[in-house]
């Protein structure tokens, strides 16, 4: 809740703060980037140290603070767009440090009902936050203004450190007991299989953009107001809810095969955002908003079927790297290419989910049976 409601806004408060679209792009894909590279460290510490709870509590700790401080950098002057990156980029960074764990306390919490169906439910109930952050904030920026929306987001914050805390008290690592600290190099036991299919979702995560310049595009072509973006943020978390349970049963059922359709539904999202009218880009944006459901169901799913158990935090950090770097060239190019380019950009797009299928069809085929 606290951090979608950030960035349901980001893109147009970045802009009031004197960002331009390739700033807003560079930034936001900055953010995600970090939020994904880092991983790759936070993953080697969480397998070598078993602390899973005690990276997570740290990781929503930097959201909890991060976040709620952005609504003091316009009363900063000229400082106050280098301040709001920096906390952008903080708070990402707390996203880096208790994702592999939380996703290792996932995977081994869920095998009992199915990895899909588990990291599907998980991904509905998070856009659950998702969905209700944006429209508080919507709200209280509508009432006060977009800094007392940010603000407001420290009581969500500090109520979910007062949850953990207590899930930490009751609850024992599931799953988890058995498995030895690990001697092994970072990239022993991942297996071809795995980095094809990282590469695959790296090439759709570059195409997918960020809601950041979404955001900036739908106030600066004045199609709606900056106080409703987050309400338009909140319709593409429901619609990543829905995708997320869907792609969750069925990878359940199917398997892989289902991620096939990953490519397809990433590839037309630019053109119908930036090409044409009002209509056309919500409709874009609730197909960015299922995509981005499907990479966190089925693909985290999958993840844990590729690799071995003893290995998995590490596996979803440097699976998290690829979709990193690929997040900040993505973010970076789109910026550039917003202002006078956005034809190129829409085919470029299409393109290359194209290529994407080359090495998920290969790692798909090569696959072990589940």
């Amino acid at each position: 809740m606290v951090y979608e409601g950030m960035r349901s806004i980001a893109g147009p408060y970045l802009g009031e703060l004197g960002a331009s679209a390739a700033t807003v792009g560079l930034i936001t894909g900055a953010g995600e980037a970090a939020a994904l590279v880092l991983r790759l460290v936070a993953g080697r510490v969480a397998d070598r140290t078993q602390r899973h709870w005690l990276l997570t509590g740290i990781g929503y700790g930097l959201t909890a603070v991060c976040v709620p401080l952005l609504a003091v950098a316009p009363e900063l002057g000229s400082a106050g767009l280098a301040v709001a990156t920096l906390l952008i980029l903080a708070e990402r960074t707390g996203k880096a440090l208790r994702s592999p764990s939380k996703s290792v306390l996932l995977a081994s919490a869920a095998q009992s009902v199915g990895r899909g169906k588990g990291f599907g439910v998980h991904k509905a109930l998070d856009q659950v936050g998702a969905f209700a952050g944006p429209l508080v904030v919507a709200g209280v920026a509508a009432v006060w203004s977009v800094q007392a929306g940010l603000a407001v987001l420290a009581i969500p914050g500090v109520i979910a450190l007062l949850i953990l805390a207590v899930l930490r008290r009751r609850l024992a690592t599931p799953g988890l007991e058995e498995v030895p600290v690990p001697a092994l190099g970072d990239g022993e036991r991942l297996s071809a299989r795995f980095h094809a299919f990282a590469l695959a979702i790296a090439i759709t995560t570059a195409g997918l953009l960020t809601f950041g310049l979404f955001g900036y595009h739908l106030a600066e072509q004045d199609l709606v107001r900056t106080a409703a973006v987050p309400v338009v943020y909140a319709g593409a978390m429901a619609a990543s809810a829905l995708a997320a349970l869907v792609a969750g049963v069925a990878f359940d059922r199917w398997g892989g095969g289902t991620l096939m359709v990953l490519p397809l539904v990433v590839a037309p999202v630019p053109a119908l955002v930036f090409l044409d009218g009002l209509g056309l880009a919500l409709l874009g944006i609730v197909l960015w908003g299922a995509a981005t459901g499907l990479q966190d169901s089925a693909v985290k799913a999958l993840v844990a079927d590729l690799v071995p158990r003893e290995r998995l935090a590490t596996a979803y950090g440097v699976f998290a790297a690829y979709q990193g770097v690929a997040a900040l060239a993505g973010g970076a190019i789109a910026g550039l290419l917003y202002a006078d380019h956005r034809v190129l950009l829409s085919a470029g797009t299409a393109v290359v989910m194209l290529l994407a299928y080359v090495p998920l069809r290969w790692a798909l085929r090569h696959r072990a049976p589940r």
